[in-house]
């Protein structure tokens, strides 16, 4: 008799809504492995450098063949590893995640992510959270969600984040960024960002981390 397949959560939507922190708390009440899909791209962005979107499809295969993802704990405490090394800080700047919504947008990076997801989906339960994860890359989860909140309270939610940080922050440009990276998501031929279908939407807008998580857990591990 098969085995079953492992549990995987999806939670998609827009960056600034709060995903990954709201992802890794969700996969810490379930005890599993938080999988940042976002930091992939920010990590081979990072790793490339600026306008390796600009390569050849052929360059691109070859430098993602040299790429292998891991994951290694459970919860807020799961580490995303790139050939076994642990992912710097720098992949969170905000020039790193315009870089990353430049890769994504490339055939060659979108099939090799895919790919590298998709194995650590078959070996691994996880809460993947991320653009597509339910749409395109386990449409056959369990449990798929849709975070969403307007742009403004995203850029705001950013802002004190990089204010948290001791980081340099400007919230127009914040928010001019939020909107640039949206019109890529939203509107690229691949893979476009939206819900998946049966995916719960979420609005976070004005509502707290802790009652979106709430919502979620009542989705995933209904009260008996």
């Amino acid at each position: 008799m098969p085995s079953a397949s492992p549990l995987i959560v999806t939670l998609d939507g827009p960056a600034g809504v709060g995903k990954s922190s709201i992802a890794s708390r969700l996969a810490g009440e379930l005890g599993i492995a938080f999988l940042d899909t976002g930091a992939m791209f920010r990590a081979a962005a990072y790793t490339l450098g600026e306008g390796a979107w600009d390569w050849t499809q052929g360059i691109l295969q070859q430098k993602l063949g040299d790429f292998e993802f891991t994951l290694r704990g459970s919860g807020k405490d799961t580490e995303l590893l790139l050939n076994g090394q642990p992912l710097p800080e720098d992949i969170r700047s905000e020039q790193v995640g315009q870089w990353a919504s430049q890769l994504a947008v490339v055939p060659s990076v979108r099939a090799y992510m895919k790919m590298a997801q998709i194995f650590l989906g078959q070996t691994t339960p996880l809460v993947a959270e991320g653009r597509d994860m339910g749409s395109v890359v386990f449409p056959g989860a369990k449990f798929k969600f849709f975070l969403d909140a307007a742009p403004e309270e995203r850029a705001r939610r950013r802002f004190r984040q990089l204010e948290a940080l001791g980081k340099p922050a400007d919230l127009e440009a914040i928010l001019s960024g939020i909107n640039q990276r949206d019109d890529q998501d939203r509107n690229r031929s691949i893979a476009p960002m939206k819900p998946a279908e049966g995916a719960v939407v979420v609005d976070t807008t004005h509502i707290s981390e802790g009652e979106v998580l709430a919502e979620i857990l009542n989705t995933v591990r209904p009260p008996a």
